[in-house]
C-alpha cells in the first residue's frame, strides 16, 4: 500500500481539532484561541516532535511507523475505525490478532472522563499507561511529561531513570513494594503466555531482564497472575502519604485494565483528593 499524504494530513488535523486538552488528561490552561489540541500537546501525548506533527499535517516528511500511528490514534482518542484509517492512509496494515491492544476505545475513555474526582488509568496487558485523567496526573505525576517508552508502570518500577521528572512513590513500605513487584511480574507472565509473538512485550522483557537483577530473580520464581484490587500507599511530594483503595476493572475483549484510586468519604485522604482536583498538577507549596 502507498501512503496518502494529503488524506493522512487531513485526518490528523480533523481529529486534533475535535478533542480538547482536558479530554486527553492535560490541563486546559487559559487564553486558548482555537478549540482542540495544540500541535505541541499532540506531540507531547504521542511522544514525537512538534516538527514531526507539523510535517505530517503539511503532507510531507517521513512515512510514520506503526508505533507512531498507534501513538497518534491513542493521543487523538480515535475509535478503532479512526485508528485503522490512519494506518491505511499511511500505507500500513492495522494491528492484527495476537498482539497486545494498545488502542483505547472511546467508550472506555468516556468512562474514565466521568471519574472527575478519582485518579484513573487505563493499562495495556503489559502495563503500558495508555490513557489517564487529570486526577491521575495530579496524584501520581504528569504522565504526559514522560516519554512514551517510559509510560509503563513495570518499567518505572524496576528500571529507574534519573532523567524522569519527580513523581509520587507508589507502595511506600518495603512489604508493599515487594508485594507490588511480585504482582507486576506475575501479570507480565500472564501476558507473555497470552501474547508470545508480541514484539513490544518481548522488548520490554529483554530490557527488564538485562537492566534489573530484582526483576530477573522474581521472573525466575514467579507464577502467572493478574491485577487484584487492594490498598496502596502513595507518597505524594506535597501531600505526603495517602492510603488509598486501588480497584482494577478488567475490559476483557481488549485485555486492558482500568485502575481507579479512591478514599472513603470523610477521611483525610478524601480531603487530599478533593484538594488535588482543585489544584491539579500545580506545585501545592505555592498555592
Amino acid at each position: 500500500m502507498r501512503i496518502d499524504r494529503p488524506g493522512l494530513a487531513e485526518a490528523i488535523r480533523r481529529a486534533r481539532a475535535r478533542i480538547g486538552p482536558e479530554a486527553a488528561g492535560l490541563p486546559a490552561g487559559h487564553h486558548r484561541r482555537v478549540p482542540g489540541l495544540r500541535r505541541e500537546e499532540l506531540a507531547l501525548l504521542a511522544g514525537i516532535s512538534v516538527d514531526y506533527v507539523v510535517r505530517l499535517e503539511q503532507a510531507r516528511g517521513p512515512t510514520p511507523s506503526q508505533q507512531v500511528l498507534t501513538a497518534l490514534g491513542r493521543a487523538l482518542r480515535l475509535d478503532t475505525a479512526g485508528r485503522n484509517e490512519l494506518f491505511y492512509l499511511a500505507g500500513e496494515s492495522p494491528p492484527t490478532a495476537g498482539t497486545i491492544e494498545m488502542h483505547v476505545r472511546p467508550s472506555v475513555l468516556r468512562l474514565i472522563d466521568r471519574f472527575v474526582d478519582l485518579p484513573t488509568l487505563v493499562l495495556s496487558a503489559k502495563s503500558d499507561v495508555l490513557a489517564w485523567n487529570a486526577m491521575a496526573s495530579a496524584l501520581l505525576g504528569d504522565w504526559s511529561a514522560l516519554p512514551p517508552g517510559r509510560r509503563n508502570i513495570v518499567r518505572l518500577r524496576f528500571l529507574t531513570d534519573p532523567a524522569d521528572p519527580i513523581r509520587s512513590q507508589v507502595s511506600a513500605s518495603i512489604a508493599e513494594q515487594e508485594s507490588t513487584a511480585r504482582q507486576h511480574v506475575a501479570n507480565l507472565r500472564t501476558a507473555a503466555a497470552r501474547y508470545p509473538s508480541d514484539q513490544g512485550l518481548a522488548e520490554l522483557l529483554a530490557d527488564l531482564r538485562t537492566g534489573s537483577t530484582e526483576f530477573t530473580q522474581l521472573w525466575d520464581e514467579a507464577e502467572a497472575g493478574s491485577w487484584r484490587s487492594h490498598t496502596k500507599t502513595v507518597r505524594h511530594p506535597e501531600l505526603g502519604e495517602l492510603i488509598l483503595d486501588c480497584d482494577t476493572l478488567h475490559v476483557p475483549d481488549v485485555d486492558q485494565s482500568v485502575v481507579v484510586y479512591s478514599a472513603a468519604p470523610g477521611t483525610p485522604e478524601a480531603e487530599s483528593l478533593a484538594l488535588l482536583r482543585v489544584v491539579g498538577t500545580q506545585n501545592l507549596s505555592r498555592t
